[in-house]
């Protein structure tokens, strides 16, 4: 995990970004503004970062709407928000239909039973054939309006059923993108919260072990810095790569965030979980990192990586704690390695800065 110097150093390129591109683009410091930049240099959202690189492109400039709207979209805290209300309003909506279409059925069916009814009486006091005929074709005629009904009825029902499975569908990937790293598409830091509350639970209860992972890129400022964010952003989808090339059945990855990732893994003990550290630092470090724009050889990649193994009692927080002070050992012994707890150079609740 990164030290508080690196965090102070790596905030402060992104906070010279920003402001750079405000007045290379002679636009308003204020802060919607600025935002929008460093979010645009962090990289972490790449749907943001690709729309402001097309306008760019095409037009050469950002105008104040552009800003509003990509401001409205990819960041304003409220979008989230409005998506889920807009879905609620679309179901209530349905559900107001069908129950007024219901409400109609119903009073056709009690109208159909008073026709049967009086029919039935008809019929008792009916002295002639052509008083029978009237009868029985007045009710010939209710029920072919009550048919029609129930066929439309039916036919709604059935409009509804794929209208609902269609905002179920919507709701889903709104919360699918909730929890998701757009950059990498792996999991978010909300996600694996909730991931490792739920994985640390059942470790507890069914006595089952229970590994984690956490994996930091070596020196990941240099590679921006040398290169630029958009290279930053290939390293950041290639270690995502490697993650879930390595993981399998249970095993859960998210981005802690920054240059951080973690790996949850059920029902996996300690020396498993060293094989599968090892195994993405491996997969890692075999890549070569090309510089798409160009197509110079930019060199390895590599990662260091913590390991913490599940003791009763513990809590998702100390979980991580000891994974978080195994990675720091792993970049004080040189990066490029994983140690565990139960590696010499593990040291609990010890903060030193690595540089």
């Amino acid at each position: 995990m990164i030290s508080l110097l690196e965090e102070h150093e790596r905030t402060l390129a992104f906070a010279e970004v920003a402001l750079g591109q405000i007045k290379s683009l002679r636009q308003s410091a204020i802060p919607r503004n600025y935002e929008i930049w460093y979010v645009y240099a962090t990289g972490y959202n790449i749907e943001l970062n690709k729309v402001i690189n097309e306008t760019l492109q095409h037009n050469g400039r950002l105008t104040e709407a552009d800003l509003e709207q990509i401001h409205e979209t990819y960041l304003s805290p409220t979008r989230m928000t409005d998506r889920i209300d807009k879905v609620g309003s679309r179901v209530i909506n349905e559900i107001d239909d069908v129950m007024s279409l219901i409400t109609d059925a119903v009073g056709m069916t009690g109208s159909f039973s008073e026709d049967l009814d009086s029919a039935s009486k008809r019929l008792v006091k009916a002295k002639d054939k052509a008083q029978i005929n009237l009868i029985v074709h007045a009710l010939l005629q209710s029920t072919r309006e009550m048919s029609l009904t129930n066929k439309a009825l039916e036919a709604r029902l059935a409009t509804s059923r794929l209208e609902i499975a269609s905002l179920q569908d919507s709701l889903e990937a709104i919360r699918t993108e909730s929890l998701t790293d757009p950059l990498t598409s792996l999991g978010n830091r909300k996600y694996f919260d909730r991931a490792l509350e739920s994985a640390v639970e059942h470790a507890s209860h069914h006595d089952e072990p229970l590994s984690l992972l956490m994996v930091d890129i070596d020196h990941f400022k240099s590679f921006n810095d040398n290169y630029g964010h958009l290279t930053g952003d290939q390293v950041l989808r290639l270690v995502a790569l490697a993650l879930k090339a390595n993981i399998k059945g249970q095993d859960l990855t998210a981005r802690y965030g920054g240059e951080e990732f973690v790996v949850i893994l059920p029902n996996t003990s300690m020396r498993q979980a060293l094989a599968v550290a090892d195994n993405i630092r491996r997969a890692v470090m075999s890549k070569q990192l090309k510089k798409k724009s160009t197509g110079e050889i930019l060199g390895r990649v590599t990662i260091s990586a913590g390991v913490s193994t599940f003791r009763p009692g513990d809590d998702a927080p100390a979980l991580i704690d000891r994974a978080d002070a195994c990675l720091y050992a792993a970049k004080r012994h040189g990066r490029n390695r994983v140690i565990c707890e139960a590696d010499p150079e593990f040291t609990p609740n010890v903060r030193i800065q690595v540089a």
